[in-house]
């Protein structure tokens, strides 16, 4: 279908992308090219690099120098952010007084192209609940990361950027985020999932990018 063409096509590259903060480089001269319909996986230690990559990406840091493309569009200059992009980054944060429907609902409004049965839908895929009266407040750790992954998903996003999104996450719960990742894939996506543990990347990315000191060190899958 056309939809699925033109994400296909879609293309994020990061040109010699440099980022000081305070005199510290903690991104180095970063060049890489993510296209549509794959998922990539970044690996690398707690303080690695990989968040800062994620939020450059995305648009809410710029770089000391270089640039973002995200097809043939530089951020910070042509655009701002991506025009269809979900993200999960830490600290991210919900309104602890409303269900966790009502969260989605409230954001959803926002660009109004999903349905409340989508919304639905989207919550029973990761595994929580539509009708749940509770209040977010009242969730667990794990229960607030599926809400997370819920909103980064529910608009089929061409881009998605997902920093740990497993964490405190069960068994269960980490495969049922894999299908969810799969199927956006196939819809021709284009996911990069930071992580600083290896198997759970092997298990679903195309590519795993190795990122040390903010630096990449190219690494194929294992």
């Amino acid at each position: 279908s056309d939809i699925v063409e033109r994400a296909l096509n879609m293309k994020v590259e990061v040109k010699n992308f440099t980022k000081k903060i305070k005199g510290n480089t903690v991104i180095e001269h970063v060049n890489y090219t993510f296209e549509g319909n794959k998922v990539y996986g970044l690996h690398g230690r707690n303080g690695s690099g990989k968040t800062m990559l994620l939020r450059g990406i995305c648009g809410l840091i710029l770089p000391t120098e270089g640039c973002v493309a995200v097809d043939g569009e530089v951020i910070g200059k042509d655009i701002e952010f991506p025009k269809s992009v979900g993200i999960i980054i830490e600290h991210m944060s919900m309104v602890e007084d409303m269900t966790g429907f009502d969260n989605l609902k409230a954001l959803a409004k926002i660009n109004n192209i999903v349905s409340d049965d989508e919304i639905r839908e989207c919550l029973l895929s990761v595994g929580l609940e539509p009708n749940d009266k509770r209040k977010v407040k009242k969730y667990s750790l794990g229960m607030k990361q599926k809400l997370n992954i819920a909103q980064a998903v529910m608009e089929h996003p061409k881009l998605l950027l997902l920093d740990e999104p497993t964490n405190g996450l069960d068994g269960e719960s980490v495969e049922k985020f894999y299908e969810v990742i799969k199927k956006l894939k196939d819809e021709g996506s284009l996911i990069i999932i930071a992580s600083h543990i290896n198997e759970e990347l092997n298990g679903v990315c195309d590519d795993i990018i190795e990122i040390e000191n903010g630096r990449v060190l190219k690494k194929e899958k294992e």
